[in-house]
């Protein structure tokens, strides 16, 4: 197979660092710094002392942090369960594996971000897209709107996990558990929606309970996972 788009070859150079290092290595040490800490506590030199080594001994391997990141991406991906195809499911089969990436994403902490405006390219992301494009394809939707949708699915799930990883920064930050800090947060919203002019924001004075309630993560990602898969309905080819 081809190296991924953005890997750029580096000739092996240089005084040997203390101990010999694989890619592999580097990646897994990344990974275990970003689900403890996150994306931003994940630098060349921070890894290098996880091998008592220096940064560079890490640039025969890896180019810069951004490369680094898309290989995390990808070896994240590798965790994520592709279901044998069964064309009479893929409406659900799509779903399974949505979640499964977002599952996989909310294990990584915030690494779901090094995924918004790229497009991942390496080995387990491609396995990924090709089963849910192959899903989407054998029940029957075009090419074309299998290809959007598939696009719009990734950014759905990466998306939401990385904005589930900023709340729940806000809930360790606020020193309490997730089920109080969102009980208080929506207490709070509900008050200031009630105060707001009702003849400026009737809409959101009104239905504020609706706004704010139920603020449980997982059934909305749901019920947004609902929507698109089903909106493909429309286009689905007769015959199937």
């Amino acid at each position: 197979m081809n190296e991924f788009p953005w890997r750029h070859q580096r000739p092996v150079a240089g005084r040997p660092g203390k101990m010999p290092l694989t890619r592999d290595q580097i990646v897994q040490a990344a990974l275990r710094i970003v689900r403890a800490e996150g994306i931003d506590a994940v630098s060349m030199r921070r890894i290098a002392t996880e091998f008592d080594t220096g940064p560079s001994s890490l640039y025969a391997h890896v180019a810069n942090k951004d490369e680094l990141l898309q290989l995390m991406f990808d070896e994240m991906c590798g965790t994520i369960t592709v279901p044998r195809p069964d064309p009479a499911r893929w409406r659900e089969q799509v779903k399974e594996l949505a979640r499964s990436g977002y599952q996989a994403m909310l294990d990584h902490n915030d690494l779901a971000r090094a995924a918004l405006a790229t497009i991942p390219t390496g080995p387990n992301a491609m396995r990924v897209s090709d089963a849910m494009l192959g899903m989407m394809l054998t029940g029957g939707v075009p090419a074309r709107i299998a290809a959007w949708a598939l696009d719009r699915i990734f950014l759905y799930i990466t998306a939401d996990a990385y904005e589930y990883s900023i709340w729940r920064g806000h809930v360790s930050a606020a020193g309490t558990d997730k089920e109080t800090f969102l009980e208080q947060l929506s207490s709070d919203l509900v008050a200031y929606y009630a105060e707001l002019p009702e003849d400026t924001y009737p809409h959101l004075r009104k239905h504020a309970a609706e706004m704010v309630g139920n603020t449980n993560g997982t059934d909305r990602f749901e019920f947004g996972l609902d929507m698109i898969v089903g909106g493909l309905d429309r286009y689905v080819t007769a015959g199937h």
